[in-house]
């Protein structure tokens, strides 16, 4: 039986700023909109990328999740200490102003995130990485992106396997030790920030995934929250795929967590 509506866990979904129809406009694509409430069991609150304007603090007391997820858009280079190497590269830089601010406050609060594509990639450089802004120009790496002349279908059919590391939470989730996905970026981890550890790679070493793992932490601070990153499109097709399935339910799982942890909290205040 579903939960009754007012037992969902609240998550916002972050949204790019691009021009629609001749004016500025906050948008999502429905495919990382869709699968939340019905893989995950939380209900999803899109997230305008309003960046300096948006209250982060007021923005989090209200929800017990968050999802950053892919777009077209790559992130500023200049966020991660590099000049920009394709003029050509698109950008959204309202999108940077929110959702980097934002990752690091939601970390430090435990609240569960999910991060993919762009997301993954803004995880990273908000905590400290660096990209490769052209993954198929770097040598020692295979092209990871997709082909245009393929339709949608296609462009998100299986591309390569990842490997996930042995043992790791990742592998615990999933299920198994290797899977197919799919592959449309063309930018990847460089280096990884210190407080993420990678719990999988593609064929030729790109980090696909990975988990927030604090290298240091104090003896009395609480236990850090779930975070999950990964570079592929679980979003796609989510239903009908195993290992998305097994993502989405682990997001959920962590976000009831921590909207029971909250009302605890606030029940304990109110008495």
């Amino acid at each position: 039986m579903p939960p009754s509506p007012v037992s969902y866990p609240r998550v916002a979904v972050t949204t790019d700023l691009k021009p629609l129809g001749g004016h500025p406009t906050y948008a999502v694509a429905q495919k990382y909109v869709d699968p939340l409430l019905p893989l995950a069991g939380v209900l999803p609150l899109l997230l305008p990328s309003m960046g300096a304007d948006l209250p982060i603090d007021a923005v989090l007391d209200a929800v017990d999740g968050l999802v950053f997820t892919g777009s077209p858009s790559n992130i500023e280079p200049h966020h991660y200490g590099q000049t920009l190497s394709n003029p050509e590269s698109p950008a959204d830089p309202a999108r940077d102003a929110t959702t980097l601010p934002l990752i690091r406050a939601a970390i430090a609060r435990g609240i569960p995130v999910f991060g993919i594509c762009r997301g993954f990639q803004e995880i990273n450089v908000a905590l400290g990485g660096s990209l490769l802004q052209e993954v198929h120009n770097t040598p020692g790496f295979d092209d990871h992106r997709e082909d245009e002349a393929l339709d949608a279908a296609g462009q998100y059919g299986p591309a390569h396997r990842v490997h996930a590391v042995p043992g790791g939470p990742l592998a615990a989730i999933v299920g198994v030790d290797s899977w197919e996905v799919n592959s449309l970026h063309g930018q990847g981890i460089q280096t990884l920030a210190p407080d993420l550890l990678a719990q999988a790679h593609a064929p030729d070493g790109l980090v696909e995934a990975y988990i927030y793992q604090p290298a240091h932490r104090a003896a009395n601070s609480p236990e850090p929250g779930f975070l999950l990153a990964v570079q592929w499109h679980p979003e796609w097709q989510a239903a009908q795929n195993p290992v998305s399935r097994a993502l989405y339910a682990a997001f959920g799982n962590a976000c009831r967590q921590f909207a029971a942890r909250k009302r605890e909290d606030e029940l304990a205040h109110a008495a």
